[in-house]
Formats: structure tokens, sequence, C-alpha cells
């Protein structure tokens, strides 16, 4: 004879099992990761905006005891961002020992006069001097720091290109790419966050949008919106 508490017992571990398989369903499976390998150049050759030194390096020769006209220019397009740098130190460093040691401690005046001409205050030129022992025309470093997008250095090659069979992109992929964007872009803390909203120019906007309106537009405008299939 059927005892129908027997299916009741039978049907019971069946719902428990298909009550565990919903519950799974339902469970979070973003922290996941698919690949180990980073295949984005974005990841590979990341911009980071950090402190780095502005620096140009200006050779002065023997018997050059005046800047030159050259130099002069060098210096001042080195100045173009030293007011983003907060009027921070800049670092004159003059070589010592060299064949035109004696030039250079000359010329260096008149790099300084330039530096001020240009904006640097008077307290924020530390020269300092560098052993430059059996070089002909040894350099005067000039530097300040200074917030930059950077990016290291391309040109990894760490395997042959026509290894393909991953189907990956090469190491280098991209480098140049990223080290163009972080040059381009004037103010590094873009790469970080949006900068606040201006307010908007309502009179010009309201006589933009009126014009459209009128239909008061260039003509090559119109030529150039319609689209010929």
């Amino acid at each position: 004879m059927f005892d129908p508490r027997a299916g009741n017992r039978f049907l019971t571990p069946l719902a428990a099992v298909a009550a565990l398989v919903v519950l799974a369903s339902c469970a979070n499976r973003d922290s996941v990761t698919v690949g180990a390998i980073p295949d984005d150049y974005r990841t590979r050759h990341p911009i980071v905006v950090q402190e780095a030194d502005e620096v140009l390096d200006l050779p002065v020769g023997a018997a050059s005891y005046r800047m030159t006209g050259q130099q002069k220019a060098a210096i001042e397009g080195f100045l173009d961002r030293y007011g983003d740098s907060g009027g921070a130190v800049v670092s004159m460093l003059v070589p010592s020992g060299s064949a035109n040691a004696a030039a250079a401690r000359e010329v260096s005046r008149d790099f300084a006069a330039v530096l001020h001409d240009n904006g640097v205050p008077r307290g924020a030129v530390q020269i300092l001097s560098y052993r430059a022992d059996g070089a002909g025309t040894a350099p005067i470093r000039l530097s300040y720091p200074l917030v930059k997008a950077t990016v290291g250095a391309c040109g990894r090659w760490p395997k042959d290109l026509l290894e393909t069979h991953e189907n990956r992109n090469y190491a280098n992929f991209g480098c140049s790419y990223q080290n163009n964007l972080a040059a381009q872009v004037a103010n590094p803390a873009d790469f970080l966050g949006p900068r606040k909203v201006t307010p908007i120019d309502a009179e010009n906007r309201d006589s933009a949008i009126g014009d459209y309106k009128d239909r008061n537009v260039a003509d090559d405008f119109w030529v150039r919106s319609e689209v010929e299939y």
C-alpha cells in the first residue's frame, strides 16, 4: 500500500537542494578576476602625476665670459612653467676643476640675472658647484622641482614581435602615445579629476540658440550638415 509520508520524505531533500541552487545563483561574483597578465597599455604604461625636476644643461666655452643670445633664449624657455612650481628654488650647478671653470663662474652671474628678470625671487636662486676635473666644456645645470605627468621610459622589447600566438599587444605598445598625452596636458591635475565647472555665459548661449532657431547660420554649414548616400 502506498504511504504518502514516504513521498514527502523523498521530496524534502530535493527542495533543500533546489533552494541552495537558487541562493548560489545570487552570490556576488564581481570579485573574480580573469587574466593575471594585464593586456591594457594604460596598465603597462600608466601616467603618473608626481614631482620631478625640470632640467636644463647649458655648455659654456672656455673663452666665453658673457652669456650668449642662444643661452638667454634657452633659459627663458626653461622658465615657461616656473609659475606652476609655486616659487620653487632654482638650483644652478657650476662646474669646478674643468677647463671652462673660470668662464662658467662669470657666465653664471648673467644666468642668475636672467632668472631674476623672469620672475625668480632673489632668494630663490641656489648656486652650487660640482667637480668636473678633466672635462673640457662642462655645462652649467639649471633645475627646479615641478609637478609633472610622467610615464616610464619606452623601448622595452622583452620578446620577439613574431611571437603572437597569445594574441596580445607587445610590451612597448602604447608607450609613446602615453608619453605624448602626458606632455600635451597643460595641467597634470586634470589626470586626477575634473575641474570645477564654471558658470555658463547665459547671454552668449541665448544668442547662439536664437540664431539657430532663426536659421541665421552660414550657408556652408547646411551644406556640410547634409549627408548624401
